[in-house]
């Protein structure tokens, strides 16, 4: 079972810079896409993959945020917006951001999530650390209640300082703040894995880059882009790749993950 995660900054732009040729020869049951930048009605055909079954969350915002799952087996349930599984949290204000969908197969779910960015300004910062408060105790609870899950998202935050290359000059930056950090450590404490960093201890691999000073040809990047497992599912994990700076769909790299083992979980529905 293949799972690839990217941010595409823009499905239309990443469509005409050849991502769904790509995509054809990568064999995945399971896509997961954020920063759409459109409506439905904006949709390249070539992302209208034959074969899969496509679910969105697009944000209210024109051309803003957006995120997508595609799934070659048809799931039991889809929920589209944190709210639609989190009742007693006001998820309104990031759900109109079109942030988060989740598809379940038996008692795994595959969520495609895309974190806020804290970097624009400290009203956004702000909004990033109240999404964070309210996203781990969603996790957990999934968790708690038997549910396997794989969250494939950009997250921007870089975890350690092995990923980013700058870690330095980025101590008081949003991505790398103390408190983000802390609480990346907090979530994988509480039974979660990082599977690229679980298969690739010492890698120094990057998935964004900033678009200025020539970052992208100087490798000069950060990892913020993730597979984030429970930890039976993680067990199954024999592969993890983020493709790098020469894949050029986007600012970000696309990310592959391969498991095992999963028929249990992933079952074909008719």
């Amino acid at each position: 079972m293949r799972i690839i995660n990217c941010n595409v900054n823009g499905i239309r732009s990443a469509t005409a810079k050849g991502f769904w040729n790509w995509f054809a020869e990568q064999q995945a049951d399971v896509l997961c896409l954020q920063e759409l930048k459109a409506h439905e009605h904006q949709l390249p055909e070539e992302s209208k993959c034959s074969g899969f079954h496509r679910y969105y969350h697009f944000a209210t915002k024109p051309g803003y945020s957006g995120v997508a799952l595609y799934c070659r087996n048809k799931p039991d349930q889809v929920h589209v917006g944190l709210g639609a599984i989190d009742a007693e949290t006001d998820w309104s204000v990031f759900d109109a951001e079109g942030r988060f969908v989740m598809a379940d197969f038996g008692k795994l779910s595959i969520i495609s999530v895309y974190f806020p960015s804290g970097s624009s300004k400290s009203a956004r910062q702000a909004a990033k650390m109240s999404f964070l408060e309210g996203f781990l105790p969603l996790m957990q609870r999934l968790q708690s209640e038997g549910r396997e899950l794989i969250i494939c998202g950009d997250l921007n935050i870089a975890h350690q300082r092995i990923d980013l290359k700058n870690w330095r000059g980025n101590q008081k930056n949003s991505g790398f703040l103390p408190e983000e950090r802390a609480w990346f450590s907090n979530w994988l404490d509480s039974g979660f894995v990082d599977v690229f960093r679980h298969l690739h201890p010492d890698a120094e691999t990057y998935s964004w880059w900033s678009n200025r000073g020539q970052a992208r040809d100087k490798d000069v990047g950060w990892r913020i882009d993730y597979h984030i497992c429970t930890l039976g599912i993680a067990s199954s994990a024999h592969s993890a790749l983020i493709l790098g700076r020469e894949n050029r769909f986007s600012d970000h790299s696309a990310l592959t993950a391969d498991f095992s083992g999963l028929e249990d979980f992933y079952q074909a529905q008719e």
